[in-house]
Order: C-alpha cells, then sequence, then structure tokens
C-alpha cells in the first residue's frame, strides 16, 4: 500500500515539472520581448520623474530636461524647482528627475508674519526666497500647519533668533549672536576658554540679553597685531584751461594696508598705553591724481607776488641777501643753472624756479607778501 502511495505522488511530481516546463518557456520568451521592446532605442532616453509623490516613466528624445518636461505634457509653475536644471543636456540613455511643487509657506518670525510662495526645501533657502536674513545662531522648525483654513499655508516655518549683543575680543569687537542663557554659557558655546590673566565683563552669571557687550580682555602687558590703512597721497595736475576751484578726479587713490604689532598694557579692563613693535606693508597705496584749475591762477598770482617783492624787477640787487624778481636768498637759489647771482637769470628762469620752489613748499618762502597779498596754496 505504501508502495502504491509512493509510485502515485511521484507520477504527480513528473506530470507537475513538465507543466511548469512548458509554462516557464512563454514566460521567458515574453520577458525577453517585453525588455528589448520597452528599453530605450537609439537615441532614446528613460526618463523617470518623481513629482509629489507620483513616479512616471516616459521615452523620449528630448535633449534637454525642459524638452523631456514638455514630452511628459507636465506643468510648472514658476515657483516649481526642478533638479536636475531645466537646462541641463541630456546625453546618457537615463535620467531621474525630481520636482519640487512650490507650496505657501507662512514664516513666523517673532512680530514678523510673512507668506511665500517657495518649493525650498530648507529653512536657509525658504528665508532666501522671502528675502529675510537667517543668521547660523537662529534656530528654526519647519512644521505641517494644524489649521490651513486658517493660515492659507501648509507649513508654517518658526524663527527663534538668537540674542544680539556686541563682543569684545581682547580688543577686537563684533556683532555675535547666541541663544545661552548666561555669559558663561556663551563663552563655552563660543570655545572661549579664559586664561589665568583673562577677564570677562559682565561676569559669568549675567543673562545673555540683545543689545549688551560683553568684554573678554587679558590683564598686563600683551601684544597684538592690527591691520590698518595707509593713507594715499594726492597729486595735482594743473589745468590752466580750467577756473580756479575746479577739481576732477582723473585717478583715484587706494588706500594701502599694513599690519602693526604694538605693545599694549590693559589695566582693570582699559588701555593704560600702547607701543608699536613692528610694522608690515601688506600692499602699498596708490596715489590719487586730481586735476584742478589753474587758468590764470598760478601764473596771476606769481605776478603779484613779484610786483609785492621787488616791484616787478627781474633785475633787482638791492638787498645784498636778496635778490631778482622773488628776492631768492643765495642759498635758496643755489648756483641754479650755473648762475650764481639770481637777479643774472633770465626771466623765464626765474619764474621757473619760484614756480618749483611754490611746489614744494608753497607761499612759505615769501611770508610777508604772500599774507599781505592773501594768497591760498591752491596751486599744488
Amino acid at each position: 500500500m505504501r508502495d502504491n502511495i509512493h509510485k502515485h505522488f511521484r507520477g504527480l511530481n513528473r506530470v507537475l515539472l513538465a507543466l511548469l516546463l512548458v509554462l516557464s518557456v512563454p514566460v521567458a520568451i515574453f520577458t525577453q520581448v517585453y525588455a528589448q521592446s520597452a528599453g530605450p532605442q537609439s537615441g532614446e532616453r528613460l526618463i523617470t520623474f518623481h513629482d509629489r509623490g507620483e513616479v512616471r516613466v516616459i521615452l523620449t528624445r528630448a535633449n534637454t530636461v525642459a524638452d523631456a518636461i514638455a514630452d511628459a505634457d507636465i506643468i510648472l509653475a514658476n515657483e516649481d524647482i526642478v533638479e536636475p536644471g531645466l537646462e541641463q543636456p541630456l546625453v546618457a540613455s537615463d535620467y531621474t528627475v525630481n520636482i519640487y511643487r512650490a507650496r505657501p509657506v507662512i514664516i513666523d518670525d517673532g512680530a514678523l508674519r510673512v507668506k511665500v510662495m517657495t518649493a525650498a526645501q530648507t529653512a536657509v533657502a525658504i528665508m532666501k526666497d522671502a528675502q529675510l536674513d537667517l543668521n547660523p545662531e537662529d534656530e528654526t522648525d519647519l512644521t505641517a500647519s494644524k489649521d490651513i483654513v486658517s493660515d492659507g499655508a501648509g507649513e508654517i516655518l518658526t524663527i527663534d533668533r538668537a540674542a544680539k549683543f556686541d563682543l569684545d575680543l581682547y580688543g577686537t569687537k563684533a556683532t555675535a549672536y547666541s541663544h545661552a542663557d548666561t555669559v558663561g554659557q556663551m563663552l563655552d558655546d563660543k570655545n572661549i576658554v579664559l586664561g589665568e590673566k583673562d577677564r570677562v565683563s559682565p561676569d559669568k552669571d549675567t543673562p545673555v540679553t540683545a543689545g549688551m557687550t560683553v568684554s573678554v580682555w587679558r590683564e598686563g602687558i600683551q601684544t597684538r597685531t592690527v591691520q590698518e590703512d595707509i593713507p594715499f597721497s594726492t597729486r595735482h595736475i594743473h589745468d590752466v584751461d580750467q577756473p580756479i576751484g575746479y577739481s576732477r578726479i582723473q585717478t583715484p587713490g587706494v588706500k594701502g594696508t599694513k599690519n602693526v604689532t604694538y605693545e599694549i598694557t590693559i589695566k582693570n579692563g582699559k588701555e593704560v598705553s600702547r607701543v608699536a613693535l613692528q610694522t608690515v606693508v601688506l600692499t602699498q597705496p596708490k596715489e590719487q591724481v586730481e586735476v584742478i584749475g589753474a587758468k590764470g591762477g598760478l601764473a596771476a598770482a606769481m605776478a603779484r607776488l613779484r610786483q609785492c617783492e621787488s616791484g616787478g624787477n627781474y633785475a633787482n640787487k638791492n638787498n645784498p641777501l636778496y635778490r631778482g624778481a622773488y628776492q631768492f636768498s643765495y642759498e635758496t637759489w643755489a648756483n641754479n643753472s650755473g648762475i650764481y647771482d639770481p637777479a643774472d637769470a633770465p626771466p623765464a628762469l626765474q619764474d621757473a624756479a619760484a614756480a618749483a620752489l611754490y611746489q614744494r613748499r608753497g607761499w612759505q618762502p615769501w611770508p610777508a607778501c604772500s599774507a599781505s597779498l592773501g594768497l591760498q596754496d591752491i596751486y599744488r
């Protein structure tokens, strides 16, 4: 009896195996044919779209993401975001395109409440779309709205602003932000470790409040290197075609920079002395070139000066110490052009020498006449 049962099952197994073999052939053929027909052909690309939780696959000959979206009849709003971007060329055989749909988000920023249409997924990006600033220390919470009818938005971005205060850290002042409850916690959060001679004001137990000033300094003598500006010089070009008072910057000046190392003495948090130990120039300043009007200016002023000094006589030798139209001393004249006595020099040479002296020293060499004539030092 038992042998007959075993024979019966063995026969049944052979029948089932034969059926499976017969059925597997068309399945394999179907799978192969489908794979060959459904896969991208030459020039075609397989694009998979992820849009609001839905997945859609198309075959297209589009050359850009924008063309593929058009082939798929997908409508985009101006605020929607597509990754890769719409202008992304399609060169591979398959791509995955993510579509982030814009939705209304309410930004709850204390007294400020703003609604913005955005497809951004992060707090930083949402704030950027709303053209609002977000500091690294500010805390954010993006949650679904519990009352869409009242809020008119699907999500609410809540901003918890950090306290803004002034931090004077060893003489370097900056604006700082913190969520810490006390000054001590703020120092810990910012990894500011106080040394044996370091002091902080107000003390560590003081609550951190907006607008406060926290100072950290080191008592005693210390060195500090600071970057400082180097002012630029200005060179004037006299334009005789322009009236007095005309001014035009031909080449703007540029300040230079330098690092100056100081020895500073601090007592009770206040600087009592500062001595420069070393200066290193980082960038040289560039002079400013300015064109100024001199029409009838310097020449007319020099004519008035000559008249006052010598009656306009280039050969004036009335004074043994001061000679010529501009009453040069022998020392100032310095044997100009090989001529010992200024009064013996031709008028053009005396005029040139006087103009050059004026450029170096202004009207200072002629104190009495320049004062009486009211000459102004505006021609250099």
